[in-house]
């Protein structure tokens, strides 16, 4: 028998943007046999997002850690965080268990598992590792919203709002969609880049999408004087002759 085969797994779990029914099918089936749910936390707090999407589908009984990780621009930090937590799954799954980690939307998109998974595929090679996609926030806005994202030879700028609206400006060429996912902090920097590009005449925020607080923001100015909301998008597209666009 081979060392893989000796060793447990890892699932890399997407569980969706806040719906617990757009879990997908494979990640429920594969959380009612994992021995161990991982996921990511604030080092401030000991509660999961993930974790209260999916637990209708984790039996009782398994095995829920927390791992937590400091919300901090500290390129060091977040390293030894990412180095410590790949390797207390390392050491889970050589000693062969099946393990869990779960991720918000997607977890190959903006998301924390990939640091970890690079680290665990650089430093323990051998192990099986197995990611299950997820549907991502932008995508169920775009459902929420019945607004095809892009269609035919159109483009779309997906971008995290973490450093405002720049990213946008330093393109010469704009495409006709733009979507910026954390737009929370620096949501009047990515309105004011949305309005000097003078291309996007519809824009609409989102918080919050898929869960029961979900609210859909059709004047994204008005959210420069509201608290800001971590679990909010932007959704900006070009103005198109034959149908309108929400806000």
């Amino acid at each position: 028998m081979s060392s893989r085969n000796k060793n447990g797994i890892l699932y890399g779990i997407g569980v969706g943007p806040g719906d617990p029914e757009l879990v997908p099918v494979k990640a429920a089936r594969l959380l009612a046999q994992v021995d161990t749910v991982y996921t990511a936390a604030s080092t401030k707090n000991r509660y999961s997002r993930a974790v209260g999407i999916a637990r209708r589908y984790i039996p009782d009984g398994t095995r829920v850690e927390m791992l937590h990780f400091p919300m901090t621009s500290d390129r060091g930090e977040k390293e030894r965080a990412w180095r410590r937590n790949a390797e207390r799954i390392i050491d889970a799954v050589q000693a062969g268990r099946q393990a869990a980690f779960l991720t918000l939307g997607d977890p190959l998109t903006y998301s924390t598992y990939g640091y970890v998974l690079r680290y665990i595929r650089s430093h323990a090679p051998h192990l099986a590792v197995e990611t299950v996609p997820g549907i991502t926030s932008y995508q169920a806005a775009a459902a929420c919203l019945n607004v095809p994202l892009v269609e035919g030879e159109e483009s779309m700028l997906l971008v995290s709002g973490a450093q405002g609206g720049d990213r946008l400006r330093g393109l010469s060429q704009k495409p006709e969609t733009v979507v910026f996912l954390k737009a929370y902090r620096n949501v009047a920097d990515i309105t004011a880049a949305l309005s000097e590009s003078g291309a996007y005449e519809h824009r609409v925020g989102i918080s919050r999408c898929g869960q029961p607080e979900q609210e859909i923001i059709e004047d994204i100015e008005t959210l420069k004087s509201k608290r800001p909301d971590y679990w909010t998008l932007i959704i900006a597209k070009r103005k198109k002759p034959d149908g309108p666009f929400p806000g």
